[in-house]
This record gives C-alpha cells, structure tokens and sequence, in this order.
C-alpha cells in the first residue's frame, strides 16, 4: 500500500499515511488531531544494478553527419 507524506499547518509536525492510491488525495488528521494538513510531493529513488548503454560513435549525432 503506497505512503503519502503529510505536514501539519498547525503544529509542523510530518507524518505518513498508508492508504490505496484511490484514497490519495483524502483529508488526513495529524497525530496530534489538527485536521490543517497538507499532502507533500514525494521524492522517489529508483535504483538498480544495470548500466545505461554506452554510446558508440561519436560527435553529435553519432558521428553521421558531422565533419571533421
């Protein structure tokens, strides 16, 4: 179930919430109980063990139409 990060207008605490992505964008009350929360953009890290492809050629466009 995906988390949603929160921030309280009234005491500035952050906190999360698990909830289905259909529910994404319903009001949450802060553990403190102010109910003055906004939802926060939420930063993803992909990561993984393959390499890019190296490029082959050269120049700006693959060395096709540039010249020397």
């Amino acid at each position: 179930m995906p988390r949603y990060d929160f921030r309280c207008r009234a005491c500035g605490s952050t906190f999360e919430v698990s909830r289905p992505m259909s529910a994404s964008d319903d009001p949450a009350i802060c553990p403190e109980g102010h109910d003055d929360t906004v939802k926060l953009l939420s930063t993803v890290a992909m990561t993984g063990g393959a390499a890019a492809p190296r490029a082959t050629g050269g120049g700006c466009c693959g060395g096709g139409c540039c010249s020397s």
